[in-house]
C-alpha cells in the first residue's frame, strides 16, 4: 500500500472517531457515525427537485430537450446533492485537505438514497472514475474510488478499479473553460477487457458538464457495456 495513503487513512480513522462525536458543520454533539447532526443533515442541498433522469439537470422529470437532441453516452444520472454550500466546501476539504473520513459520509448517504430507489436496470459493476497514475501519486488517493468502495460494500455490487484506466495525463477539468472540457478529455480512457452486456455505474464526486463521465461511458460501451449510469455525490446546476 502507498505509504502516504496509509498515513492518510490512519489520520482519517482518528478524524472519523472525532466526527462521530461532533457535527463537522456546527460542532454540536451528535454521536452520528456520519459526522452530521440531524439539523445540518436535513439542511444540506439535497438534489430532490424534478430533474432529467438522464443528465440530472432540472426539468419536469422527463428527459430534457438537450438529451433528446444530443443524447449523452450515459443512460441515467443519480446525484445526492447539488453542488452548493456546504457540500461544495465539504468536497473540497475531502479532496484537497485529506479529510478522507468524508468518503464514509458521502458513500453512506448515497447508499441510503439508492436503497429507496426502484432501479429497473440492476447494476452488475461499479467503476470509479479513473485517475491518471501521475495525478494519483500527487494526491495520494482517488476520491472516487474511496467512495465507490463503500457504496459497493453497502450495495453488495462488485467494485472494479483496474479494468478501466486513464492513460493520458491532461490538465484538470476544473481548470478549463466549460467549452474546452470535451476536447481535453477525449480519448483519455481505455478498457483492458470486454464488458459485454453489463449494466455499469460510474462513481464520481462531482458532475459539472458531464464531459469526463460521458467520455468514460462512451469507452465502456465500446467495450460492450449495455447500460451506463452516473452515480455522483453532487451535480452542478446552472445558476439563474
Amino acid at each position: 500500500m502507498n505509504i502516504r495513503l496509509k498515513f492518510k487513512q490512519i489520520v482519517a480513522t482518528g478524524l472519523q472517531t472525532f466526527a462521530q462525536q461532533y457535527c463537522l458543520l456546527c460542532a454540536a454533539h451528535n454521536g452520528s457515525e456520519l459526522g452530521l447532526c440531524n439539523a445540518c443533515a436535513t439542511s444540506l442541498p439535497w438534489h430532490g427537485a424534478p430533474q432529467c433522469p438522464q443528465c440530472g439537470l432540472h426539468s419536469d422529470g422527463l428527459v430534457c430537450g438537450h438529451c433528446l437532441s444530443s443524447p449523452p453516452d450515459f443512460d441515467a444520472t443519480h446525484s445526492l446533492f447539488t453542488y452548493d454550500f456546504p457540500v461544495d466546501s465539504m468536497l473540497q476539504h475531502y479532496k484537497y485537505r485529506d479529510m478522507l473520513h468524508l468518503s464514509n459520509t458521502f458513500a453512506t448517504l448515497f447508499s441510503q438514497k439508492l436503497a429507496t430507489k426502484n432501479n429497473a436496470n440492476k447494476i452488475d459493476l461499479i467503476i470509479p472514475m479513473p485517475m491518471h497514475s501521475a495525478r494519483l501519486k500527487e494526491r495520494g488517493f482517488n476520491q472516487a474510488l474511496e467512495i465507490a468502495r463503500i457504496i459497493a460494500k453497502n450495495s453488495q455490487i462488485k467494485c472494479d478499479f483496474t479494468t478501466c484506466q486513464r492513460t493520458k495525463l491532461t490538465p484538470p477539468q476544473a481548470s478549463l473553460p466549460l467549452k474546452e472540457r470535451i476536447k481535453n478529455i477525449r480519448g483519455v480512457f481505455s478498457c483492458m477487457q470486454k464488458l459485454q452486456g453489463l449494466n455499469i455505474a460510474i462513481v464520481d464526486d462531482v458532475m459539472t458538464t458531464g464531459a469526463s463521465l460521458n467520455e468514460l461511458a462512451k469507452t465502456l460501451k465500446q467495450a460492450g457495456a449495455s447500460h451506463v449510469e452516473c452515480w455522483v455525490i453532487a451535480r452542478t446546476l446552472p445558476h439563474k
